[in-house]
């Protein structure tokens, strides 16, 4: 607890699931305050009404992550509140899931505008701040289809480039104080996953050596570490949080 230090931070797609675990923890870990960038206000306004009634401070930033005009806009209003952005969690993300034969190019280019279009976009606007005060922590938000789902190759593409992504920034970035590493959960109980028919949830399961499902908590754990001061020299990595289930 404490770790964080009073660091500012944004967090896309906080609203629920595993953006709000995040934001949560970043808080009760020392973040003096976090901006809830979320697609939906009303899931926005929820979640910053629930963490600053446990007396931290929580900002609601409307954005589509997806359109760079709402991500600017977003960023400056979290400048003219915070004066400063130390840490960027990506986490917004969809799903328009099809088998392959069946996708449309309208969910094809959704996903990959959404998923990895969006973290360009904050990136692109909030790595410029984070190189003039030589400091940032960023964390990516990925996921094991990643490596290959079927019903998902609009998903796993966009998750994939993630990875790729990331590793780049993280080299290009490095002497500037700023650490850029992803988090690929697994199988994880939130409301988008739920949605999943319970057969496919019960395959799923068995496919896990915990065999559970993982929770937003355990995921946002290790997002906070890596928020932190003592990843100053860990940059570019991958780490999954799945239960030791391996897709690749």
């Amino acid at each position: 607890m404490g770790t964080l230090d009073g660091r500012y931070a944004i967090v896309t797609g906080a609203g629920k699931g595993i953006g709000y675990a995040i934001a949560k923890r970043l808080l009760a870990d020392g973040a003096k305050g976090v901006a809830i960038f979320e697609y939906n206000e009303e899931n926005a306004r929820k979640a910053a009404e629930e963490l600053t009634a446990e007396g931290h401070e929580a900002l609601a930033v409307p954005c589509d992550v997806s359109d760079r005009a709402s991500v600017e806009e977003a960023v400056q209003t979290v400048l003219a509140h915070f004066g400063r952005i130390d840490i960027l969690v990506n986490n917004a993300g969809i799903t328009r899931d099809h088998i392959f034969h069946k996708l449309s190019y309208e969910d094809w280019d959704k996903v990959l505008s959404t998923n990895l279009g969006g973290i360009f976009n904050t990136c692109h606007v909030v790595v410029p701040y984070m190189r003039e005060q030589q400091y940032g922590r960023i964390v990516n938000i990925s996921s094991t289809s990643a490596y290959g789902n079927p019903g998902q190759s609009n998903y796993a593409a966009s998750k994939a480039g993630i990875l790729g992504f990331t590793a780049t920034l993280a080299k290009e970035v490095a002497r500037k104080g700023i650490v850029a590493n992803v988090v690929t959960p697994g199988f994880i109980h939130t409301d988008m996953y739920m949605a999943v028919p319970p057969d496919i949830i019960e395959r799923h399961t068995r496919m896990i050596p915990m065999q559970r499902l993982g929770e937003p908590e355990e995921v946002a754990a290790v997002v906070s570490f890596l928020c932190g001061p003592d990843v100053s020299f860990m940059t570019g990595q991958v780490i999954s949080v799945s239960g030791g289930h391996r897709t690749f």
